[in-house]
Formats: structure tokens, C-alpha cells, sequence
């Protein structure tokens, strides 16, 4: 008889909807634990686990864990939701995600990406690449992959690809065979205080990766850099268009719907060697650099590089990354997760390098109140590529809505430091109006932001 592992058990998610934590309960329930769980609404990612069969409450209620064995939470659960509260005064076990992420994949062999920015697409291209070669990893995303139309699948081979989450310090746990550090930026500060913290934190979960193994870190970025400098190990392996990196981007050339790039080989013991015409359907030097770390690891793992040179020109993208929603009256119309200064930059660079002579428009919802007082300056600075900024609300993002934040001085900031014009909207009707006033031809509208804007954009599109 086979044995099941904690097949008594009745583990409940607290925040189900959220990507990371629906996609840990797909796999969980893959592998036959019994799942459930609730959230504060109904999303697409609930909807998706319904239809696996996985029980969804919605709203926090105590009734709703009255079979629950085991809870798991995701950091955006604060310490005052009811069903936390009766869990603990009941003594139930309580697991933060990272945790139990830790838990179910450390049977495997792990690759672990890691960084501020580009985890969802560098983990999407990795995976993609072993699925070309055949390996059937087990996935856990941060973002909707096309070719899966999900964030995470169990996979029957002893490899997963997952992208870590360093919001709370969990990425420590996962016991990583290969990692990769894209980038190092100030975020997460809510919870790591100071930059200098969140560095010593990329430095030991570095130096946890197997020896067996290595990690793979950008040499382009300067806290990247200072992290090399401070390692204890020589098991890491440096990519990026830094002339000293192993894998070194040469000869970039970009087209309105690709990138095209070479990479330079420096390896120690290895003669000097280049790989050509590598192709991703993707636009700015941030993708081409997420693109060569996937090389760079599936190299590694000995992947033959027909093989990886298809499976990048064949990428099939992922969900709210430069995502093109709609066309109207030769205007077209885009959808992006950037809301983060240096992924807006990174953002409107690729599009600017391809399309130099059209008005772009930023249609920019900022995410917590948090960020943008922390990153006010960064963030006004941020659109000096685009024509026009398009200023939407904050999404909260469960924090308290700050009645005294001054949009028209944020506004002001902005038009100032980027030197564009700025208009400032309440709602998503307004934008629907701004739409039908303002858009005339040829312009490019991009929506970016990490809350609500990607459905005002869907929804507006039924209505021009």
C-alpha cells in the first residue's frame, strides 16, 4: 500500500488568492494533500484552483477552519485576521509560506531564482528550457506562464524551478542546488529596515547554495557587485555586458518584436567561446540580461544549446509583461507588472529602443503608499523616456489609505524631474474619458502597475 504523506491533515490557506500561495496550493494538492483555503475576494486564481477541486471561502471567517489540521499564511496576512487568531488560540500549527515551500521542495533538486527585479520572466525562460529538453520540472511562479496558463505545475522529474520570494526573508529556506541573484534593489525595506541588511541576507542565501551546484549572479548591478566581493564561496558563476563577466552579452540587436544578442564565454579551464544569434521575443537589455541567466544555468546543467536557442525563440511569454491587450483607431494598448522606479526605467527603455519616433503614455498606478514615500524621488524621476504620465490612485495593497497624500505634489514631482506632461485621474471611468478625449493616432499607451490597473485596462477595452 502506497503511503501518503500528512494524508490526516486538512491544510488551510489564509490568502489562497494571492499568486504565490495559489500556486503552492496547486501543487500541494497535486500531490495529494488536502487543500483549502480562503481570501478577502474572488480572482481569476481562485477560480482556477475551483476547478482542481480545491475548496475556496471567501472572506475570513472562523467557521472556515473548523476542519483545518494545519494553517499556511502568506506575509501580507496580518496578525489580527480572525482565522489566524482562532488558529492560534487553538494551538493549530501555523506555517508562513516560504516555509512550507521549503518543506515540499527539498525532495528535489532546486533551481532558485532570486532578486528585486526579473524573477518571473528569468524563472518562465529556465523553465521553459527544461521543458524543452525534455525534463518536466516542477514550477512555482510569481506570474502566469502562457505556455502552462498558470504559475505552477507538478512536474514528474526530480528537478524544480521556483521563484523565491525575499519579501520576508523565507528565500533563506529553500535549499537551492543552482540559484540566481538578478539584481539587488531597495525593496522590501518594511521589512528588512536597512539596505545593508537585505545585502547580508543575498550573501547567505548565496553561500546556502550546494556546493554540487552554483550560483549564477548579474555582474551589471551594483549591489550584485558588492555582494561577489563579500562571498565566502568561488562556486558562483557571473553573467551580464560587464566585459569581466562569464557570460558576457555582445553585439545587441533589437527589433520591434525581438532581441538579438550574442554571449561571450570566459570560463575558467574552458577556451574562449562565443554563442550567436540567440533570439528572445522579448524587448529591452533587462530581458536579453534574464535571458542569459537562463543560459547561463541550463549550460550549467548541460543542456545542449540548439536546444535552449529554441526554447528562447519560441518563449511563449507571461502574463502583464509588456503584454498587448488591444488595438484602437492604430493606438496600442499595453499591460506591465512594472511598479517598482527601476522597472518602470527598464520598461519604457525597451520600448523607447524600438520605438523611437511614437508618442508614448504611461499609464501609472502606483502600489502601497509604503513604496512611493520611500521611492519618491525615484519614482519622479522614472518617465523621462515616455511623452505623457497618466497618474491613477494608489493601490493600497492592504494598507491604510493615507487621506494626506498629495497626488498634485506627486504630480508636480514628476513633471518636474521626468520633464512630462502629467495628468492626474481618480478613477477608472475618468481614464475611460481621458482615453476617448486625448488618443487621436499611433500613440502607444502603456498600463502599468501592480494592482488593479491591469483590469481597468480589460474592462475599458469593451467600451472604446
Amino acid at each position: 500500500m502506497q503511503m501518503k504523506i500528512a494524508s490526516n491533515e486538512v491544510i488551510h490557506f489564509v490568502g489562497i488568492g494571492g499568486i504565490g500561495m495559489s500556486g503552492l496550493a496547486q501543487i500541494m494538492h497535486n500531490m495529494d494533500f488536502m487543500i483549502q483555503g480562503s481570501d478577502l475576494s474572488q480572482s481569476k486564481n481562485t477560480d482556477r484552483l475551483r476547478k482542481f477541486g480545491i475548496k475556496i471561502f471567501i472572506g475570513h471567517k472562523r467557521e472556515n477552519i473548523k476542519k483545518a489540521t494545519m494553517l499556511v499564511i502568506s506575509s501580507a496576512i496580518k496578525k489580527n485576521n480572525v482565522e489566524y487568531l482562532l488558529a492560534k488560540k487553538k494551538k493549530i500549527p501555523i506555517h508562513k509560506r516560504g516555509k512550507m515551500l521549503a518543506n515540499i521542495i527539498s525532495l528535489k533538486k532546486n533551481i532558485v531564482i532570486a532578486g528585486s527585479h526579473g524573477k518571473t520572466t528569468t524563472t518562465s525562460l529556465i523553465s521553459s528550457i527544461l521543458f524543452a529538453a525534455k525534463l518536466d520540472p516542477t514550477i512555482i511562479n510569481g506570474g502566469v506562464v502562457n505556455f502552462l496558463k498558470n504559475s505552477a505545475k507538478l512536474g514528474k522529474s526530480d528537478w524544480c524551478v521556483v521563484e523565491s520570494d525575499e519579501s520576508d526573508g523565507s528565500f533563506l529556506k529553500i535549499p537551492a542546488t543552482y540559484s540566481v541573484v538578478t539584481n539587488i534593489d531597495k525593496e522590501h525595506l518594511d521589512y528588512y529596515k536597512k539596505l545593508a541588511v537585505l545585502q547580508k541576507f543575498f550573501q547567505l542565501f548565496v553561500e546556502k547554495t550546494s556546493s554540487l551546484g552554483k550560483s549564477i549572479i548579474c555582474k551589471d548591478d551594483y549591489y550584485s557587485k558588492a555582494l561577489i566581493k563579500n562571498l565566502k564561496i568561488n562556486n558562483y558563476l557571473t553573467y551580464g555586458f560587464d566585459k569581466n563577466s562569464n557570460f558576457q552579452i555582445n553585439n545587441v540587436r533589437k527589433k520591434i518584436n525581438n532581441s538579438n544578442f550574442d554571449i561571450k564565454l570566459n570560463l575558467v579551464g574552458k577556451n574562449q567561446k562565443y554563442l550567436t544569434n540567440l533570439q528572445i521575443p522579448l524587448l529591452g537589455n533587462h530581458n536579453i540580461r534574464n535571458a542569459t541567466a537562463a543560459v547561463a544555468v541550463t549550460l550549467s546543467l548541460g543542456i545542449k544549446i540548439n536546444i535552449i536557442k529554441n526554447a528562447l525563440k519560441n518563449f511563449d511569454g507571461i502574463e502583464r509583461r509588456f503584454n498587448k491587450i488591444f488595438s484602437y483607431k492604430k493606438i496600442d494598448f499595453y499591460d506591465d507588472y512594472a511598479h517598482h522606479p527601476t522597472e518602470i526605467q527598464a520598461l519604457l527603455d525597451g520600448i523607447r529602443s524600438v520605438h523611437s519616433s511614437r508618442k508614448i503614455i504611461s499609464v501609472f498606478q502606483p502600489h502601497r503608499f509604503s513604496r512611493v514615500k520611500l521611492l519618491k524621488k525615484e519614482f519622479a524621476a522614472g518617465f523621462k523616456l515616455c511623452d505623457e504620465v497618466v497618474l491613477c490612485p494608489i493601490y493600497p495593497a492592504g494598507e491604510k489609505i493615507n487621506k494626506y497624500f498629495n497626488y498634485h505634489s506627486f504630480g508636480k514631482l514628476i513633471a518636474k524631474r521626468s520633464n512630462v506632461k502629467v495628468v492626474i485621474l481618480k478613477s477608472e471611468n475618468d481614464l475611460l474619458n481621458y482615453f476617448k478625449k486625448n488618443l487621436f493616432d499611433n500613440e502607444l499607451v502603456v498600463c502599468m502597475g501592480a494592482g488593479s490597473i491591469s483590469t481597468w485596462i480589460k474592462n475599458i477595452s469593451n467600451k472604446l
